[in-house]
Parts: structure tokens; C-alpha cells; sequence
């Protein structure tokens, strides 16, 4: 569903699992000092919607919602690991609420005159 209001758009649900070993690495991880780096953009959503609902990071599984887009503080991921997405897309939004809008529009152009690859078997990047 198209929307001119961002704030309207609803997403899609998307099933998410994480369990009780994977919390367990996240949480010794995070206590150590060591940073969340999540490899795509529904790891990103599972450790963003189990943090809107618990301290800390616990297993859960359930169906997310979230909608991640700028303005969007985050309470898990330090990091990503994502591909190059379509603009006017929410997983373009996405990445601009992790990195910001200027800085992923200059990736992009630079991206676009190396010749990467767009889509979901193109190139991929590090957000930090």
C-alpha cells in the first residue's frame, strides 16, 4: 500500500523467532561491550520489535509490524548489514533511519557510479 503520509503506512506482518541461545549471545555480547550487528533488515526488525516489548533482549517469537523509518530510535542493533534497496521503499527507509538520509542518498550515488548491484541479490553494505 502506497502512502503520500509515511506515518500511515502499515507494514505487512513478518513472523520473527529468536531463541533462547540467541538471546543469550546477544546479551553477553552487549554486556562485554561488544555491538549488534544485524545482517539484513528483518534481523533488524526481530531485535527492534522484541525490544518494544522487553528489557533486553529474551527470546520471543511473534508476527512484527514495525515500521522502521527516520525518527525511529534504536534500542538493539549498532550495526547493519544490508543491501543496496530500491528508493521509495521501506527497507530504503529503513537504512536512512539507521545511517541518515543524506549519508545513504551519497552511498547511493556512489554506489550507482562503481556499477554495484541493487536488489536483493546485489551488493551489500556496512551501516555503522
Amino acid at each position: 500500500m502506497r502512502t503520500a503520509v509515511v506515518e500511515q503506512h502499515r507494514m505487512t506482518q513478518e513472523f520473527y523467532r529468536l531463541t533462547a541461545s540467541e538471546a543469550a549471545v546477544i546479551t553477553s555480547a552487549r554486556a562485554a561491550g561488544g555491538r549488534v550487528v544485524a545482517v539484513g533488515t528483518t534481523a533488524t526488525r526481530t531485535l527492534e520489535t522484541i525490544a518494544q516489548h522487553t528489557e533486553g533482549v529474551t527470546a520471543s517469537s511473534g508476527w512484527s509490524e514495525l515500521f522502521i523509518y527516520p525518527g525511529y530510535r534504536f534500542r538493539t542493533v549498532n550495526a547493519l548489514v544490508t543491501n543496496f534497496h530500491l528508493p521509495r521503499s521501506t527497507l530504503f527507509l529503513l537504512v536512512c533511519a539507521f545511517a541518515g538520509r543524506e549519508l545513504m542518498l551519497e552511498a547511493y550515488r556512489t554506489a550507482i557510479a562503481a556499477g554495484y548491484r541493487f536488489y536483493s541479490y546485489g551488493d551489500a553494505m556496512l551501516i555503522q
